[in-house]
């Protein structure tokens, strides 16, 4: 298996389309219409970029990337591409690593509160300006306090804490009135009914985990099993987001790359900006432009340019546009749009091609050496290696025990944390006599030690994370 860093073929017309493997990291477009092959496009790219030792992240939400783990040849629509391609087919399967936030199709991915940050928690909450300004406090005073937030447990206690000493925190942090602090505890208890409390705790993902190579060198295609998650969008969204955060703190600047160190679809790309404040749509523009030179490109799928915003849409400069309906006036909009922003080609009507496309046929401009666009071309997508139907339930079973991070995730790890500090503080409280009761509150003692509790920490590990976290990461996280 060869994983130097050959041109990857996407798509073949009049002529080859394509992908320089340097300019891979510039990211990318998958567009079109439901049934217009997008998916088999995002199968191909990911099978391409494996084969050349890039290890690939992409979100399963519809159940049929499984497949990926075990060589094609089961569909004879796939062998006809092929033969009207001129192309041999090679039947392969990709490495494949599963991972899923119930921990039931795959290693359980968890992350914890305090990585999370105050930001993305509260488009995850849904609260409004004024909550997620109460709630940004009570991540603050848990970072001063030394206070670690893992799960959700962690964070209510937290919340409850500060807002019942709020008058003892105005002066310092702002007000935190009641009704907000009411919001965020009802946004938790919605979060937990929805299965949200298995997403929070420890062992939390490792980013390195999902730059795997196999003992071949071909690169691991992570696939998150998302059927499930995908029935809540925003915590979709934010759990995707919050990986890419986590892989922008974590990687060094590379530069420019012969290759990409890891290629990251996002399916369903049009829920990341859904009804997003504009700080949070600030911070992923900026994520886009500067994750590039640590080696990561970012492919973003989904039904139609125009759900990206013009700032990120920019900077895709690989795009495979598929088919695009025209049924409304928007719609023929969307279709002019789609249709303005390539490199025209003088041979055919880009705008009159884009609703005549058929499935696995797409409109495909990308990056030459220079990293100016091509001219469009109007090609069929090559077909996929890799199966077609997803694996049994035996089959994946297996992958996923024979993975070498298995065990390693497996059992869930809840160490002492702000739950159980506030905890054993307020017992120690109550197991004082009456007379000492009436000295400086809990609250107050906490406040005035603060700085020397800061202070002391910085020396330790914990200390260092907890530092970090007050400068402020990407969206507000902190390492545990």
């Amino acid at each position: 298996m060869t994983t130097t860093a050959q041109p990857i073929l996407v798509a073949r017309g009049d002529t080859d389309c394509l992908l320089l493997p340097a300019m891979a990291n510039r990211h990318g477009l998958v567009a079109g219409a439901t049934g217009t092959g997008k998916t088999v496009t995002l199968r191909v790219l990911a099978e391409a970029f494996s084969a050349m030792g890039v290890p690939v992240f992409l979100a399963d939400v519809k159940g049929d990337l499984s497949g990926m783990a075990a060589p094609g040849g089961d569909n004879p629509k796939i062998a006809a591409r092929a033969k009207e391609l001129g192309l041999a087919l090679a039947p392969s399967a990709c490495p494949v690593a599963f991972w899923d936030v119930f921990g039931r199709e795959g290693h359980p991915l968890r992350g914890t509160v305090s990585e999370l940050g105050p930001l993305l928690f509260s488009r995850l909450l849904g609260l409004n300006d004024t909550q997620a300004g109460v709630l940004e406090i009570v991540f603050r005073v848990a970072d001063d306090a030394g206070m670690l937030l893992l799960d959700l447990k962690d964070l209510r206690a937290m919340a409850a804490y500060v807002g019942e000493n709020a008058a003892t925190y105005r002066t310092r942090y702002g007000n935190v009135s009641a009704a907000s602090v009411g919001a965020i505890q009802r946004a938790l208890l919605s979060l937990e009914s929805q299965g949200g409390e298995v997403f929070f705790g420890e062992p939390a993902l490792d980013p390195d985990d999902l730059l795997q190579t196999d003992a071949s060198g071909r690169g691991v295609v992570n696939i998150l099993c998302a059927r499930t998650l995908f029935a809540s969008p925003k915590v979709y969204a934010v759990m995707l987001l919050w990986l890419l955060a986590e892989l922008f703190e974590r990687l060094p600047e590379v530069g420019d790359l012969e290759k990409p160190k890891l290629v990251f679809f996002f399916d369903e790309a049009h829920l990341l900006f859904d009804d997003a404040p504009a700080a949070l749509l600030e911070k992923i523009e900026l994520t886009v432009r500067l994750i590039r030179s640590k080696g990561v490109g970012v492919y973003f799928v989904t039904q139609s340019p125009l759900d990206l915003p013009d700032a990120v849409l920019g900077q895709l400069g690989n795009r495979v546009q598929h088919a695009l309906r025209a049924f409304s006036p928007r719609d023929q909009k969307t279709v002019a749009a789609a249709a303005d922003t390539f490199r025209q080609n003088p041979k055919f009507d880009a705008k009159a091609a884009l609703t005549a496309l058929g499935v696995g046929e797409a409109l495909v401009s990308c990056l030459d050496a220079r990293g100016q666009p091509s001219v469009v071309q109007r090609a069929l997508v090559v077909p996929p290696a890799s199966r077609m139907q997803p694996l049994s339930d035996a089959e994946r079973e297996a992958v996923v025990r024979a993975s070498p991070l298995f065990r390693h995730y497996e059992q869930a790890i809840d160490r002492e944390s702000a739950f159980e500090m506030l905890r054993s503080r307020a017992v120690a409280q109550e197991a004082q006599p009456a007379s000492q009761k009436e000295k400086p509150s809990q609250a107050e003692k906490l406040v005035l030690g603060m700085a020397q509790s800061a202070l002391r920490s910085i020396g330790t590990q914990i200390g260092r994370q907890i530092a970090r976290g007050v400068l402020g990461a990407l969206f507000g996280g902190a390492r545990r």
